[in-house]
């Protein structure tokens, strides 16, 4: 086990790691660089562009030795999102690389015309996601990201959950003609187990079966549904986690079957509720006269305290005992 698993994890959640033999990976952010650097190297066309972000986006490497497949045009997102999409326009596959929080801000207007509007196939890489920079506070935090651009016509959103969904996340996109955002937190990630091997951006991955809460969730939230899914077997009950990588589209066909199959639902996110993952599959569930019980856990609608990632999750309810917590009121009002 990585060194880091103390701090991203309680110690019950901990020994349930290793109780289970579940292994921790690398950060998401690793994993993206060492694919988008495979890639470039194939494939000449490949380029990464970014906002004075070669170092937090892992992509030094890609710079010193394809120094021709890389663009930086310093801090200045607006004009990283407009060169990306001019550049993708006359054919190149563009990886723009920023952190989220000024991304999906700065650049808003940029993304919704140069790239959204004029259906330009800039693959929008958000990194440092969520609460990442963790004390560096309010500022540093992308809990905006995912309601902001589920508003914008003509752009799919995929969080990974583990090292192997951003592998093929970053690779499927790389062979796409629409503009898609990709959004990637610091921390090592646990390599999670899957009912069916496999991914495609779009089809949500059942992590873990299970028939009495359903626990969808996105991105480095995932982990914290399994190991709340495990400790719950201790109370005799099985429940059943999704890694709904795609925020949009939304796989209707696996929410509508957790809700058919499970006696309530929770969706976690490293967002805020408003306009999120939650909010999504709430609309979804009530248009289709689905009416299962549900909670949606993620940011409320504050400022967030201060601390590291781990310590913010706690507070939220986004750590193991707190989806414990909430997975058993939510059935006791069921009951």
């Amino acid at each position: 086990m990585s060194a880091s698993a103390p701090e991203l994890f309680s110690p019950a959640a901990t020994d349930l790691i290793e109780q289970h033999g579940y292994s921790i990976g690398q950060p998401n952010l690793v994993a993206f660089a060492e694919t988008l650097l495979e890639l470039a190297r194939a494939n000449s066309n490949i380029l990464a562009v970014t906002s004075d972000s070669r170092g937090s986006g892992k992509i030094s490497g890609l710079g010193v030795e394809l120094p021709n497949q890389i663009v930086e045009v310093g801090i200045a997102e607006q004009n990283l999102v407009g060169v990306s999409a001019g550049l993708a326009s006359c054919g190149k596959v563009v990886y723009a690389v920023s952190p989220s929080c000024f991304l999906t801000a700065r650049a808003l207007e940029q993304i919704k015309n140069d790239v959204c509007y004029s259906d330009n196939p800039v693959k929008l890489i958000g990194i440092s996601a969520g609460v990442s920079y963790g004390a560096l506070g309010t500022t540093h935090h992308s809990l905006h990201d995912l309601s902001a651009l589920r508003a914008i016509n003509n752009i799919d959103i995929v969080v990974p959950a583990d090292n192997f969904e951003t592998q093929q996340v970053i690779r499927q996109a790389a062979e796409r003609t629409s503009p898609i955002y990709i959004r990637f937190g610091k921390a090592p990630m646990v390599t999670l187990p899957r009912v069916q091997p496999g991914f495609q951006i779009g089809e949500a991955s059942v992590i873990r079966d299970g028939g009495d809460v359903a626990f969808i969730a996105t991105g480095e939230t995932v982990v914290h549904c399994l190991l709340a899914a495990d400790k719950l077997v201790d109370q005799g009950l099985n429940c059943r986690v999704i890694s709904m990588h795609t925020v949009k589209p939304l796989d209707k066909d696996a929410l509508f079957e957790a809700a058919d199959r499970c006696q309530a639902i929770v969706t976690v996110e490293e967002h805020m509720v408003n306009g999120g993952l939650g909010e999504a599959c709430a609309r979804m569930l009530l248009e289709s006269g689905r009416h299962t019980p549900f909670r949606a856990v993620g940011i409320p609608d504050e400022y967030t305290v201060t601390g590291s990632q781990s310590d913010i999750f706690r507070h939220y309810g986004i750590s193991m005992e707190g989806l414990v917590q909430t997975a058993t009121q939510l059935l006791e009002r069921v009951h």
